[in-house]
């Protein structure tokens, strides 16, 4: 059974938010999941981002794939920078590592008429 590590939305419509969820990779966007890892709301400013990082790297020392939104958040709050920290036994003081910036994007050109 491949396991992702994934967004599954919840909240109204045009209002979305995300739980971050393990689930089998053939389960639905919302369906079935193993278990609740973390919560995404983008509409927030800062965008709000919270995980359990002990629960991240169990499911992915047993072998479940984060989807590439999934590892872009934990890229960005440098989660994979911090495992590889505590694996050579350092503590999170040594280690001085922040969250990095949000990316900004910048605005569409707006096309010209003929």
């Amino acid at each position: 059974m491949p396991v992702k590590i994934r967004l599954a939305r919840v909240g109204r419509k045009k209002i979305a938010k995300y739980r971050i969820v393990a689930a089998d990779s053939r389960a639905r966007r919302d369906g079935r999941f193993l278990d609740t890892i973390g919560f995404y709301d983008p509409q927030t400013d800062p965008k709000t981002f919270t995980y359990d990082s002990d629960k991240v790297a169990k499911w992915i020392e047993n072998g479940a794939q984060p989807t590439l939104t999934v590892k872009n958040l934990l890229r960005q709050d440098q989660f994979f920078a911090k495992m590889e920290g505590r694996a050579k036994g350092l503590t999170p003081e040594q280690m001085n590592l922040e969250r990095k910036p949000e990316r900004t994007r910048k605005p569409k050109q707006k096309k010209e008429k003929k």
